[in-house]
């Protein structure tokens, strides 16, 4: 756990998801602790080890409520952040799925999105807006069911709230076909691309741009000078 002050707890809990086979220390290595701190947001981070044979196995979703969730609000945490990388980013989404209301927003870095014939299937029709869904999924993949969810963020209904939801990829990332088919579902000034493709280079460029518009509390000038008191 980074702490956003030394010796406080923060309202708010950034849970860092990383990609497959990729360590939750390399998060702090590549700068994303440091660009939160830089940027003075007032929220504490927690780097997850999620191991890539959680998705293969189907317990991800369990293991992120049972295991980070519930003790992050039984801590008292008022508002929790999804920041996921590739496969990370498909949990973080999977997750408010399957257990929609958890958390507060989520960021997905190059997120992988599902199986390449689906998002084909979703450029043919004209894109997301235009798609329709089948009524039933025609199999037991998750992404079959991902896209309808995702759909929701074209049509949002103020019945059934989606978490906000901002997306980031490299133009030359491997899932980019994928990503355009989301970036055109969301709101304005949710969707951020850089050059490049699906690494570390790339994402944290697109992180340290998010930033600067997430809607996550940052600290008052006065903490700053309580803390340096």
């Amino acid at each position: 756990m980074h702490a956003a002050r030394p010796g406080h707890r923060s309202n708010t809990l950034l849970v860092f998801l990383p990609g497959a086979f990729l360590q939750p220390e390399e998060f702090e290595r590549e700068g994303f602790v440091n660009a939160v701190r830089e940027r003075d947001v007032a929220a504490d981070v927690l780097l997850v080890d999620a191991n890539v044979s959680y998705y293969y196995d189907q317990s991800f979703v369990q293991r992120l409520s049972d295991d980070v969730l519930a003790p992050a609000k039984a801590q008292g945490y008022g508002a929790i952040w999804l920041v996921g990388i590739s496969i990370g980013g498909f949990g973080a989404l999977t997750h408010e799925l399957s257990r929609p209301g958890l958390v507060d927003g989520i960021v997905a870095l190059a997120p992988y999105l599902g199986r390449r014939p689906i998002g084909a299937e979703i450029h043919k029709a004209g894109g997301l807006r235009a798609w329709k869904a089948p009524e039933a999924p025609s199999d037991d993949e998750i992404d079959r069911k991902l896209w309808p969810w995702l759909q929701r963020y074209a049509y949002p209904e103020p019945s059934h709230p989606m978490p906000p939801l901002y997306l980031g990829y490299g133009l030359a990332d491997r899932f980019a076909s994928n990503h355009q088919l989301l970036a055109e579902a969301l709101p304005q000034g949710h969707v951020f691309t850089t050059e490049g493709g699906h690494d570390w280079p790339q994402w944290s460029r697109l992180w340290r741009s998010m930033l600067h518009v997430l809607p996550l509390p940052l600290h008052a000038p006065h903490d700053a000078e309580l803390a340096l008191n």
